[in-house]
């Protein structure tokens, strides 16, 4: 059974065009039925200075990012349903969604599944790895009704 509690924080200063908790649950469980997990994750949005200093913080990035992962497993032995975290930045992710002639609602996804698997051990770093993740991305994104997010026009 499928179980997910989100922790949704709104870190951002204009949350018009935000996704509803509603949104980020449909694309959380429909990612996650491929897993078969009971989870907990807090997905946090934000502003670029957050993220800005969250990627200079955690990975030595002197720039901004659309969306960090953040696992939990400092609790794996103890078997709680802690996925982790994810922080996300709005003005990123609307302009990505712009620049790349996506919808905004399916880029919101895209990003929410990209992170999600990040926290579940998925990595993009060798060749293929990088495939492997992909594909999995495409496939959930094609199940929840969204097109290819790497299909650039």
């Amino acid at each position: 059974m499928n179980y997910i509690r989100l922790n949704l924080q709104m870190a951002c200063e204009e949350v018009n065009g935000v996704p509803k908790k509603r949104d980020f649950l449909r694309w959380l469980y429909g990612m996650l039925s491929l897993f078969k997990k009971q989870v907990e994750i807090t997905i946090r949005v934000v502003d670029e200075p957050e993220i800005y200093a969250l990627n200079m913080m955690y990975r030595g990035k002197n720039q901004t990012t659309n969306v960090l992962s953040f696992p939990c497993n400092v609790f794996e032995e103890i078997k709680l349903p802690l996925l982790g975290d994810l922080v996300i930045c709005r003005q990123i992710v609307e302009r990505q969604a712009y620049q790349q002639e996506k919808l905004l609602e399916s880029h919101w996804a895209h990003m929410v599944i990209h992170g999600s698997l990040h926290l579940l051990g998925y990595d993009h770093v060798k060749i293929k790895e990088a495939y492997n993740m992909e594909s999995l991305e495409i496939k959930i994104m094609n199940e929840l009704g969204y097109q290819n997010p790497y299909y650039l026009k």
